[in-house]
């Protein structure tokens, strides 16, 4: 309360010159970053960091390094851009990357995996 409103404390309340509902609105409308409003809400210190200017900072970043990316690959040389790879994403906090793979697991000894390729061109299995 000290960090947010200087001059008031607690012993206010105690001493009568600041009422309950006073305090009610004080705590109801603490700003996000306060360590109150941190904890009501339970999350961690990575989470708090990433404001929504930082995701929407890291978006542009994001955008700006796929676009370079696109315009070398485009406009550079076959020879020299063919083993070039797509940026990967800033990580943000709470975002779990994907596993990309293009292994396709078969049934297991007994199946042939006909609904798992079916699945994949998005067409029934001929044996359903």
């Amino acid at each position: 309360m000290a960090r947010y409103w200087p001059g008031r404390s607690l012993l206010e309340l105690y001493r009568g010159t600041l009422s309950w509902r006073e305090l009610r609105v004080f705590i109801k409308f603490l700003p996000t970053e306060s360590a109150t409003a941190r904890a009501v809400r339970g999350s961690t210190p990575d989470e708090d960091a990433w404001t929504l200017q930082m995701q929407l900072l890291a978006t542009i970043a994001d955008a700006v390094r796929e676009n370079t990316f696109a315009t070398v690959k485009v406009g550079g040389d076959p020879k020299k851009t063919i083993r070039l790879k797509p940026p990967k994403p800033i990580p943000r906090p709470g975002v779990v990357e994907p596993q990309q793979t293009n292994v396709i697991r078969f049934g297991g000894r007994h199946g042939s995996g006909a609904k798992q390729l079916a699945s994949l061109f998005g067409r029934p299995a001929a044996n359903q």
